[in-house]
C-alpha cells in the first residue's frame, strides 16, 4: 500500500501546479485525513523552494493556533529536504467552485449563511493575528455537498500580523486580490473582506467582477474600475445583497467594512429583512449566532463556544398559552427565551415574567434529572425558545460548561438580590 509517512494513501483528491492533495488514512487516530504534498521537483533547490516551504510552514504553524469550527484543522506536517507535506482534516463536501457557474448557483439563503460563517471564521483568525490573503471559492470547503457548514482552508499565503514585518507579495490569486494587494501595499484584514466580497459576487452572478485575458489587464481593472452591481447581471438579486457586495468590494479601503462584525451583521440583517428562509419557523444559523451573541448571559462566551451552542441546542417555537414546564414534573433541561414573553406561575399565582435573554429551568442541572419543577412556565405570546438538555451540556467543552455555570451563578445572585429588595419593601 502506498504511504506518505505513516499515512495510508487512499486516492488522489486534486492536483495542482505545486502540490497534490490525497485522501489518506491515519491508522493511529483511525480517521480519514487530507494530505497536501509538494511535488518532488519542488523540493529541488531553486529560487522558489523557499517560497513553497514558507507556504507549507505557514499552514503547519496553524496547528493548535486556530481552533474554530469553520477553519480546517491541521493535524501534522513534515517539511525537510526529502519530503514536504501537511496533514489536515478531510472535508468531503467539495469546494464552492462548484457553485460559480451561472447554471449552478446557490439559493440566496444558503449563500448568505455560508458567507456569514466565513466572516465569523475570518474574524476569529484576525483576532488571533492572522490575515488569510488567498480567499477564493477553491479555499472554502463544504462539510457536505447540500449543507451550509464550511471550512476555510489553505492558509499558506497567510500573514501573521503579530510577528511579520515583511510580506511576500507573490502569493494569492489575482482575480480575488484587493487593490492594495495587487499594488503590493501593506495589508490588514480588509484585504480579506474585499476578497470575500469578490467570492460573494461570483456566487451571486456566476461570473467574476473583473475579467481579462492577461494579469496586467486584470490588475488595471481592479485598481481603476468599479464592477457593475450583481443585480445588473441577475435582476432578482435583492438590493440588500447588492449593497453588501459593493461595500465589501470598495476600492477605497476606508469605504469598505471596517470590521468583520459589520460585514456579518449586515448579512444577518439582510436575511431577516428579506425573509430569505423558505420555512417561516426555521431560524438560520446566522440569526441564532447573532441572537446569542447579543444576550447578556453569553457576553463572556467566545465565538467558538457560541457556535458550539448553536449546534447542540434545540430551537423551538410555541404559540401563546403553551405550558413549556409544568410544576411538579421532573426535567433535565433548561431554556432561554429568544423571542416573545413568558410567565412563571406557582400554584396559580404569578411570580414573574420573562423576556428575550432570560433563562429558566437551570436548577435541573444540579438536580441531574431527579428534581421536580418548582413552578410552571407558560408562554404569553408567540415565543421562540432555546432548550439545552443536561446530557448535551455535559458533552460540551470544559470552557463552554464553565461559562454556563458562571452565568448561572450571576443569574442566581441577581434573583436573590431582587428577592431581598422585595422583602425589604414589604
Amino acid at each position: 500500500m502506498e504511504r506518505i509517512g505513516k499515512y495510508e494513501v487512499r486516492r488522489l483528491l486534486g492536483a495542482g501546479a505545486t502540490s497534490n492533495v490525497y485522501l489518506g488514512y491515519d491508522p493511529f487516530a483511525q480517521r480519514e485525513v487530507a494530505i497536501k504534498q509538494l511535488h518532488p521537483e519542488m523540493l529541488r533547490v531553486t529560487d522558489h523552494t523557499t517560497l513553497y516551504h514558507h507556504m507549507l510552514l505557514n499552514e503547519a504553524s496553524l496547528a493548535g493556533k486556530l481552533q474554530h469550527p469553520h477553519i480546517i484543522q491541521i493535524h501534522d506536517a513534515v517539511i525537510d529536504e526529502r519530503d514536504a507535506y501537511v496533514v489536515m482534516e478531510y472535508v468531503p463536501g467539495g469546494t464552492l467552485e462548484a457553485f460559480t457557474q451561472p447554471d449552478h448557483l446557490l439559493p440566496s439563503e444558503r449563500l448568505v449563511e455560508i458567507i456569514f460563517k466565513c466572516t465569523r471564521a475570518l474574524d476569529y483568525a484576525y483576532l488571533h493575528g492572522v490575515t488569510h490573503r488567498d480567499i477564493k471559492p477553491a479555499n472554502i470547503l463544504l462539510v457536505s455537498p447540500e449543507g451550509q457548514d464550511i471550512k476555510i482552508s489553505d492558509f499558506g499565503a497567510a500573514i501573521f500580523t503579530a510577528t511579520e514585518t515583511t510580506q511576500l507579495t507573490t502569493l494569492g490569486s489575482p482575480a480575488y486580490m484587493s487593490p492594495e494587494q495587487v499594488r503590493e501595499q501593506p495589508l490588514d484584514h480588509r484585504t480579506d473582506i474585499y476578497s470575500l466580497g469578490v467570492v460573494m459576487y461570483q456566487l451571486l452572478t456566476g461570473r467574476l467582477p473583473f475579467e481579462s485575458s492577461s494579469n496586467v489587464g486584470l490588475i488595471y481593472q481592479i485598481v481603476h474600475e468599479t464592477p457593475p452591481p450583481p443585480s445588473s447581471i441577475r435582476p432578482e438579486i435583492p438590493p440588500e445583497l447588492d449593497a453588501i457586495v459593493c461595500k465589501a468590494m470598495s476600492r477605497d479601503v476606508a469605504g469598505r467594512y471596517a470590521t468583520w462584525l459589520e460585514f456579518s451583521h449586515d448579512l444577518a440583517q439582510a436575511y431577516r429583512n428579506r425573509g430569505l428562509t423558505t420555512a417561516p419557523h426555521e431560524m438560520p444559523d446566522s440569526e441564532k449566532f447573532e441572537r446569542l451573541r447579543a444576550f447578556r448571559f453569553f457576553r463572556e462566551f467566545t465565538d467558538v463556544e457560541i457556535w458550539e451552542i448553536v449546534r447542540f441546542a434545540e430551537w423551538r417555537q410555541f404559540p401563546p398559552d403553551s405550558v413549556v414546564m409544568k410544576e411538579g414534573e421532573p426535567g433535565n433541561y433548561f431554556c432561554f427565551v429568544v423571542e416573545g414573553a413568558m410567565r412563571i406561575v406557582k400554584k396559580g399565582h404569578l411570580l414573574n415574567t420573562l423576556s428575550p435573554g432570560d433563562c429558566f429551568g437551570e436548577m435541573a442541572l444540579f438536580a441531574a434529572g431527579r428534581g421536580a419543577r418548582t413552578a410552571s412556565v407558560e408562554t404569553i405570546s408567540e415565543t421562540r425558545i432555546l432548550t439545552i438538555r443536561a446530557p448535551a451540556l455535559l458533552r460540551a467543552t470544559s470552557l463552554c460548561q464553565m461559562h454556563f455555570y458562571k452565568g448561572f451563578l450571576e443569574v442566581l445572585a441577581s434573583r436573590l438580590s431582587l428577592a431581598n429588595s422585595r422583602i425589604a419593601n414589604v
